[in-house]
């Protein structure tokens, strides 16, 4: 089945809540129980071989639900469920009620040159331990959403490419395990060109982090998040450019970063932390080059680091920080400020083997230690210097 918008189609959400339906999630996932909030405008269960194709557009209508998720949101653009081989290509989605596009437990999905505007998430896709999503592309997209642009969990064989990410929130949340995901060639930048709806802050626009992995986050997960490449990536005004942190239950191996520019980056280092039973194996960051305001005080170079919440939050470092890692690898980086920060520009705790090769940083006079080591097996270094602001 073939569902085309022509060129000045426009689908329209009703403000007759009585009209939506939803679909009836698998019993073993745990968001089966929130029975109305996966309703639709556009609803499928058990689907095979369909394709929405633009140019037209699906207008959300902005429907305002007081009986809905934070006493506000209403339906979703497009729901479906245990579906396969599904295709969204050309189409802009304006104004969504909660989510452009939510689906579960569902394979083979492809979305090209589709526009999001406005609303809550983007792409929100999820499966579940017993059942993971497989095989989702999404290529050539924009999304200029108030939420995340893309989020979910249980993903395995991802490919997000040649996207361009504005939000008002996170640009890529990914809230529980993944397998083999790759983001490439995909510019993230802020602030939001359309407001974060439910911040306390009246119209909040600023962007939080433009990668920011972390399983368990939300609610308790089990599963690993490995074989992640982020690559040829492009960031600017973001809260951090990549937050990676693992909680009970997850583990994390093989995350590669390969490839970033980033430049604005207000709030958090690069992190990679582990809150969990087991370190975080592996991760590479190569060829990154990551400009920092700055302007962090020494009282916060000493503080504790305590355990995350749901977002990127200030840390004792303003370039890099590792928490709990087997294996770190530094390669061809460099990490400038446009003001001082009276912190270390890396700091690791309980890593076995840190690797610094060709890693360039400022020095700032009131800052002894540039790189604050504590419980570190083993330290390679290679030619790793200060360098000019």
């Amino acid at each position: 089945m073939a569902l085309y918008f022509d060129l000045g189609a426009r689908l329209v959400g009703t403000t007759n809540l009585t009209e939506y339906q939803h679909p009836t999630p698998p019993a073993f996932l745990p968001e089966a129980k929130w029975g109305k909030w996966h309703r639709g405008l556009l609803v499928g269960e058990n689907l095979e071989d369909v394709t929405l194709a633009g140019p037209g557009v699906i207008d959300g209508h902005r429907v305002f639900d007081p009986t809905g998720e934070e006493r506000m949101r209403g339906p979703h653009a497009l729901v479906f469920v245990n579906s396969r081989r599904i295709t969204v290509r050309d189409l802009t989605f304006v104004d969504a009620a909660n989510y452009a596009v939510y689906f579960q437990v569902s394979d083979d999905v492809e979305f090209r040159q589709v526009k999001f505007v406005g609303g809550w998430d983007g792409v929100h896709w999820r499966g579940a331990p017993e059942r993971w999503c497989h095989n989702v592309q999404i290529i050539g997209c924009q999304f200029y959403t108030g939420d995340d642009a893309i989020a979910g969990r249980y993903w395995d064989h991802t490919v997000i490419a040649d996207c361009i990410i504005n939000s008002s929130c996170n640009g890529l949340r990914l809230i529980g395990p993944a397998r083999r995901l790759i983001v490439d060639g995909c510019l993230f930048y802020g602030p939001g060109l359309e407001p974060h709806r439910t911040s306390r802050e009246a119209r909040r626009t600023n962007m939080l982090s433009g990668i920011i992995l972390q399983p368990g986050a939300w609610d308790a997960t089990r599963g690993p998040l490995e074989d992640v490449l982020i690559a040829n990536t492009t960031m600017h005004n973001v809260a951090s450019p990549v937050t990676l942190w693992i909680k009970p239950g997850n583990t994390a191996d093989r995350i590669t970063v390969n490839g970033l520019r980033a430049t604005g980056v207000y709030r958090s280092a690069l992190s990679v932390e582990s809150w969990a039973e087991n370190p975080i194996t592996n991760v590479v960051f190569r060829a990154v080059h990551a400009e920092f305001v700055g302007g962090g005080s020494a009282a916060l170079a000493n503080q504790p680091v305590k355990g995350p919440g749901v977002d990127a939050r200030p840390l004792p470092a303003w370039g890099v920080y590792a928490r709990q890692v087997e294996r770190l690898t530094l390669e061809d980086v460099r990490l400038s400020l446009e003001q001082d920060d009276l912190r270390p520009a890396i700091r690791a705790e309980t890593v076995r083997t840190l690797t610094l090769d060709n890693v360039r940083y400022p020095l700032v006079s009131a800052v002894p230690e540039p790189v604050s080591l504590t419980n570190v097996t083993e330290l390679i270094r290679r030619p790793s210097e200060p360098g000019p602001h």
